[in-house]
């Protein structure tokens, strides 16, 4: 489905916002760092469909001999791991660095990272765009799946409220045909 506006673009330094995080760093410490990376990448899956934005979680490989790797999750939600050597920060304000360009064209209509290190806010507000604390980026998370869930029960209670959403098709139409005259009593 074509978007009116353009898309945000939010990339996740992956590690940072694991380290972060109370309840990843726990799933981190019993059940291991797959797990945790696991956990983030649901979280932000739902948070990218409810917010629209095309969302990349970057996770170093800088200690692992392995080539660089990107796994498509949904349309909205990609998982990066950078090169042997290389760390998500650097991979990270280098895709700033380019997006900037994008941004000014309106293709995307803006880019934030979601990261605590201080360093790599500063390098990637230099190239224009947003910051995002790892803290501030899980209170909306969860505040976007309380959101979600009022949206859900009040679209479920909005159904409940008329007798015509319990009625079967062909009493329905027996009632409006009544309403309008249309049958002889």
């Amino acid at each position: 489905m074509p978007r009116s506006s353009p898309q945000a673009v939010l990339l996740v330094d992956g590690y940072n916002i694991i380290g972060a995080w109370p309840c990843l760093r726990k799933t981190r410490d019993k059940a291991g760092l797959e797990s945790a990376r696991w956990e983030l990448i649901e979280a932000l899956t739902s948070y990218s469909a409810f917010q629209g934005y095309d969302t990349q979680i970057v996770f170093d490989a800088q200690y692992q001999n392995s080539c660089s790797n990107r796994e498509t999750i949904t349309e909205l939600l990609s998982v990066y791991y950078t090169d042997f050597g290389q760390t998500a920060d650097t991979y990270i304000e280098k895709l700033c660095a380019s997006l900037r360009h994008q941004v000014a064209q309106s293709i995307i209509s803006r880019v934030i990272v979601a990261t605590s290190d201080r360093a790599q806010q500063l390098t990637i507000l230099g190239y224009g765009a947003e910051w995002l604390s790892a803290q501030q980026l899980c209170y909306e998370v969860e505040a976007s799946v309380c959101r979600a869930r009022q949206k859900y029960h009040s679209r479920k209670q909005s159904h409940k409220r008329f007798l015509a959403n319990y009625i079967d098709d062909k009493a329905r139409q027996r009632l409006a045909e009544l309403r309008m005259g249309l049958t002889k009593s």
